[in-house]
């Protein structure tokens, strides 16, 4: 197999080193041409760290990078790009201001004579690349204007434009929907008979087994296994990547579902193109009591949190906290009422990059720290910090770093202490696990069960089916803003997918 895919690009002895911290200690990779190469670790292994050192975003502190056996130092992304090196980052790399056209060919936009942008030519192009990902997305539209799936799709889209010859893809799945990871995974076969060479990261272990050639998996900064991947199983994945953590994988702790906590009903978000993006949707949690909400993309799954929330003042329905109705509508209010948020973009709406770990982690909560309402009892605060810090097992060197420091994982776990630090009585996440290793989502597994067994009361969206499936105590599916579907665990995946496809004609209840 090796023989069919050469060596295009090669790392020798990578050694990457922050201040407090080695992201990488003296890495070997190979990435073959015409090949998926996977790249698998726990948040902060250093796969991240070591594809930016491949798309010239950061630079070895020691090391050699090869490209077709020919040392090459990359200077900024821009070498890289020359080099034929094109990277999908799992935080999105797009400007919400521009149109989706601009956004693709931002830098690289067609010009007339040189000198003005060829607009017409720069729209064909991109609804050329749209088309190719199977995409209905208006070329001239603004990239803020799209959800978090469809920015995903145009960020694939721009580095498609590149034309390049090794293409990094850094959790391309983490917010598709499943008919997109298909147009996505057709792409990928059609891009490897062209001889491009894939570096595929994902923390979806089936997908990696499904369309990988070759598995490397990184553990704090080393390799700890590197196979052909018809040579590997899951459980093999499991052992390199996490170790003897792996045995306490699935873990769950038993809990009782108390008095009703939260309950919501008759709520309607209109849409802007007419119809509702959530319509007339009532359900109510108990204390202790997880929910999942499994739906497609569109499906009104956020916008539905993000009512509840405060986020969209538009919207109408009343909201009950243990019997009482909540009358403040800001998300303030909400948040004084015992409900807490952990949004599905945490780059964009959970964490302030240019802020500490620490100030991102009690932000929401900081009232708890001040005395009269003036003075930051520092003391205080920095000890609820680290308290969240152990309890969600945040790898840190200093709670004082930049939050933009951390792991998207890592980033994702301050995300979620910062709404546990207001002390919920209703948590609710949005793709809590998106982006996030195998290691990193048990722990998150465990501390929804943890939470439920203290009685606060879980409301969770997910697309992915098995994590719906095994986290909840009842699951709703939504469709076109409608719950459609409310069943108990035991459901069959297959009913649950049928009630998730869009348009759905009736609502269907089957409460078990």
């Amino acid at each position: 197999m090796t023989e069919a895919h050469p060596i295009g690009l090669s790392i020798r002895g990578a050694k990457k080193v922050y201040p407090g911290t080695t992201a990488l200690k003296g890495v070997d990779f190979d990435i073959r041409l015409g090949a998926v190469n996977v790249l698998v670790g726990e948040n902060g292994a250093g796969k991240s760290t070591l594809m930016k050192v491949v798309a010239g975003v950061e630079t070895l502190t020691d090391g050699e990078i090869f490209i077709d056996g020919e040392p090459v130092g990359f200077r900024s992304k821009e070498d890289a790009v020359d080099h034929g090196i094109g990277i999908v980052f799992q935080e999105l790399n797009l400007f919400p201001d521009l149109s989706v056209a601009h956004n693709i060919f931002i830098g690289r936009e067609p010009r007339r004579f040189g000198i003005d942008i060829d607009q017409k030519l720069l729209i064909e192009r991109s609804a050329a690349l749209l088309k190719r990902l199977e995409q209905d997305i208006d070329p001239r539209s603004l990239l803020g204007f799209l959800r978090l799936g469809q920015q995903q799709i145009v960020e694939i889209a721009k580095a498609l434009s590149q034309n390049a010859r090794i293409l990094i893809l850094d959790e391309p799945t983490s917010a598709l929907s499943s008919a997109e990871v298909e147009v996505l995974f057709r792409l990928i076969a059609e891009l490897k008979a062209q001889g491009v060479g894939i570096v595929y990261i994902s923390h979806r272990l089936e997908e990696l087994i499904r369309i990988g050639d070759y598995i490397t998996v990184l553990r704090d900064g080393e390799i700890t296994g590197h196979r052909e991947m018809s040579g590997v199983d899951l459980p093999w994945i499991v052992q390199a990547m996490i170790g003897d953590k792996s045995k306490d994988y699935a873990r769950s702790v038993t809990h009782e579902v108390g008095a009703e906590v939260f309950r919501a009903e008759d709520v309607v978000l209109p849409s802007r193109g007419g119809g509702n993006v959530v319509d007339h949707v009532s359900l109510s949690i108990s204390g202790g009591e997880i929910v999942g909400v499994y739906g497609l993309m569109g499906a009104g799954r956020t916008e539905f949190l993000e009512c509840v929330m405060g986020l969209h003042p538009g919207s109408s329905g009343r909201y009950f906290v243990e019997d009482q109705e909540l009358r403040g509508g800001t998300v303030a209010d909400r948040i004084a009422r015992g409900i807490a948020l952990v949004p599905e973009d945490r780059k964009r709406d959970g964490l302030v990059q240019i802020m500490t770990i620490r100030d991102n982690l009690t932000l929401s909560s900081l009232r708890d720290y001040t005395t009269s309402g003036f003075h930051l009892r520092l003391k205080h605060e920095a000890a609820g910090a680290l308290e969240f810090i152990k309890r969600l097992t945040i790898k840190v060197s200093r709670p004082d770093n930049p939050v933009s420091s951390l792991s998207g994982g890592n980033q994702q776990k301050v995300v979620i202490g910062k709404a546990l630090m207001t002390r919920p009585k209703l948590l609710l996440l949005d793709e809590p696990s998106r982006g996030i290793d195998i290691a990193a989502k048990a722990e998150i597994y465990r501390t929804m069960r943890v939470l439920a067994a203290d009685g606060i009361g879980i409301l969770f969206v997910s697309s992915d089916i098995e994590e719906v499936m095994a986290l909840s105590d009842r699951i709703l599916v939504m469709a076109d803003g409608k719950i459609t579907q409310e069943s108990g665990r035991n459901s069959d995946p297959a009913e649950l997918m049928a009630a998730a496809t869009p348009n759905a004609s009736s609502i269907k209840r089957n409460v078990s």
